[in-house]
């Protein structure tokens, strides 16, 4: 099974086709999408399962907005957060049970600025997530987290540490929140299978020749319970897909999963 996880930055005509090439060329089992900035009626649900995706979407229109493809059943979908809380106003969080394997696709907030109050926001609602994981799924089954996450791991997971002291993405309080979903039990798919590999990023702002120049952040992950993640054969961020005209800022992360095989 191939899962993968891509915030487009706004599904525009010419993304879409931009997204229908890839997906024709890549064939993914499963997509989790990000930043679509569609309502739910402009979602080109139809056309996608034309090309063999049913699709869920989760979104207002304008900002935000997350999606699930498929194209192994699409069922159990669920908007939001399920921590008995109040809704959130924002289109972030969409879940949906794909070929047996519970599938979440999460565009968490950027943050702005430490001290912000949309890096409070966006610390609450890393929490809720935690929550919400807590109260619809378990660390022992098979589950996938897939999305921009809006954290940088680790400092190998930026080109230069330097450019981002007291930055959000990067600071104590982020990670921790990072750390506290992989201690419920996620593994970070991408970097298990390349553990010690520097330059390996997903996002590139577009000025100044970021992208060109390798100055980027991985922030884009596919977080899965041991008994997806140990099943892991491989892992890509597609570099491919950032290029050409108008791309995303962000690329793909594709992973490969042996289902056939025990867990290891």
């Amino acid at each position: 099974m191939r899962i993968a996880t891509w915030n487009v930055a706004s599904l525009t005509p010419e993304r879409l086709v931009r997204l229908y090439d890839w997906l024709d060329y890549t064939q993914p089992d499963v997509v989790c999408l990000q930043e679509t900035k569609l309502s739910d009626d402009a979602f080109p649900a139809l056309e996608l399962l034309g090309r063999g995706y049913e699709s869920a979407h989760h979104g207002h229109g304008r900002w935000n907005g997350v999606a699930i493809l498929s194209r192994i059943g699409l069922e159990d979908t669920q908007e939001g957060f399920a921590d008995g809380g109040l809704t959130d106003p924002e289109a972030r969080l969409l879940s949906a049970s794909c070929g047996g394997i519970r599938v979440i696709s999460v565009y968490v907030p950027n943050g702005r600025a430490v001290g912000h109050e949309q890096y409070d926001y966006k610390l609450a609602w890393l929490d809720r997530l935690h929550t919400h994981l807590d109260a619809t799924a378990r660390p022992d089954e098979d589950l996938v987290v897939c999305g921009d996450i809006n954290i940088a791991p680790t400092d190998i997971d930026l080109w230069d540490v330097a450019a981002f002291e007291g930055a959000t993405h990067v600071s104590d309080d982020e990670r921790a929140a990072l750390a506290q979903l992989q201690k419920w039990g996620l593994h970070d798919v991408f970097r298990e299978q390349y553990p010690d590999v520097e330059g390996l990023f997903s996002w590139w702002d577009y000025r100044a020749g970021s992208f060109h120049k390798r100055q980027g952040m991985r922030i884009d992950l596919i977080l899965a319970t041991t008994s997806l993640a140990s099943r892991a054969t491989w892992a890509l961020i597609d570099r491919n897909a950032r290029k050409g005209s108008k791309p995303s800022d962000h690329a793909p992360v594709l992973a490969d999963f042996d289902l056939t095989t025990a867990v290891r």
